[in-house]
């Protein structure tokens, strides 16, 4: 799985209540094709045994700075590591690295290693915010460390409510792979993507819409920020949760998505139009619930406004454009014609009636059409793949501008 294929990870471990949050955290690394090295704290062994990463990584795990044949340890692991994430840093953690300590094995290795390094700090809320804790963090940032801010919630037993919760491992496991992934053209860029359905009002209580369950959108939301992107996801009702890193913003009906894009494309440097918006509205919305009674034998349309055709005027010179077209004939045809009339640098075609392909499922078969001509057809593929296949492809417009 990108960026984890292959890749050394090598896992901190401190003496904290969350330690058994980083279980999970090597068991998705290592699901993911990582490598993960493990490196326990003596106070994380309090908490949490080695045996237990090993079982999950299969890989040793290592505790002592002066263990019998491993004096060069923190040497080794850092020049294997091409990342280090440590998770949780407790307090005493942080404080040892930013004063530059080498008391133990973890701290040593930090001295030691020249890879990317995020910190996951996780403690009391009254330790979090003690004026010392925050001057170590900004030291900790000046040196080019990475910080995943503490949660706020629950605490350790009997201690209440706050931030210094240490995030989830899924949130973690995504700082992972910002700080995997190889600079591209996406880093500092801004992208903009929609996902999900739209919903047109018929009355206060019913709505037109259909199957989209925003997984596409938000597959590609999540790769980009993973690539470095700054990403604003505009998402309409959907099952899917909403990616970590991007900004969300929540509409409800065509015309609100519509306006959103008006206002955040002059921004953006590339433009990602993965929602299915409903094509159809009531002529006319009832004020009040329409009975079964006065149920009408049929119901007047309109059109909601094309979004991709709507908003050329707000796209600036330059940004990358792409569409989706989800057709059940002729597809290929429909997403040429769709590429051209709404001047796009890229239409993403698939076939609804495919099976594995579609809404509301985790893989998508797609060919991609390119304004110059080119075709490419890509086998059925999870949809995270298939948004980085994509993303591919707008890095390589991008580098041609």
């Amino acid at each position: 799985m990108r960026p984890f294929d292959g890749k050394r990870v090598l896992l901190g471990v401190t003496g904290g209540i969350a330690s058994y949050k980083s279980a999970w955290l090597a068991r998705l690394l290592t699901k993911a094709g990582a490598q993960v090295d493990t490196v326990l704290s003596r106070s994380a062994a309090e908490f949490i045994g080695a045996v237990t990463f090993e079982a999950l990584t299969g890989r040793p795990v290592h505790t002592g700075l002066f263990d019998p044949g491993h004096a060069l340890d923190h040497i080794r692991l850092a020049r294997e590591a091409n990342a280090i994430v440590v998770a949780p840093a407790t307090a005493d953690f942080l404080a040892r690295a930013a004063t530059g300590q080498a008391d133990d094995l973890l701290a040593a290795i930090l001295l030691a290693n020249q890879s990317p390094v995020l910190l996951v700090p996780a403690m009391n809320d009254r330790m979090w915010a003690h004026g010392q804790t925050q001057h170590n963090v900004a030291r900790l940032r000046e040196l080019g460390y990475t910080l995943v801010e503490p949660d706020e919630g629950m605490l350790a037993a009997g201690e209440g409510s706050g931030p210094g919760r240490m995030p989830e491992p899924e949130t973690i496991f995504a700082h992972v792979g910002r700080l995997l992934e190889d600079e591209g053209t996406l880093v500092g860029r801004h992208v903009l993507v929609t996902a999900g359905p739209t919903r047109e009002s018929i009355d206060p209580v019913r709505f037109i819409s259909n199957h989209s369950s925003g997984k596409m959108g938000v597959a590609i939301a999540a790769a980009a920020w993973r690539r470095g992107a700054t990403v604003d996801l505009i998402a309409g009702p959907m099952s899917a949760s909403t990616p970590i890193g991007a900004t969300v913003r929540a509409v409800e009906s065509t015309e609100d998505m519509a306006d959103a894009v008006k206002e955040l494309l002059p921004a953006a440097d590339v433009m990602i139009m993965a929602a299915a918006p409903a094509d159809f509205r009531p002529a006319h919305v009832a004020t009040s619930k329409i009975k079964k009674s006065a149920a009408p034998d049929a119901m007047a349309l309109a059109q909601p406004p094309d979004i991709l055709s709507t908003t050329r005027s707000a796209r600036r010179p330059g940004t990358v454009v792409v569409g989706f077209a989800l057709e059940t004939d002729k597809p290929l045809d429909g997403g040429r014609t769709k590429l051209e009339a709404k001047d796009l640098d890229l239409i993403v075609v698939n076939d609804a009636t495919e099976p594995g392909a579609g809404f509301s499922v985790d893989t998508n078969r797609v060919t991609l059409l390119a304004r110059d001509g080119g075709e490419e057809h890509l086998p059925l593929m999870s949809k995270a793949d298939v948004a980085d296949a994509i993303l591919d492809r707008v890095e390589e417009v991008l580098r041609g501008r």
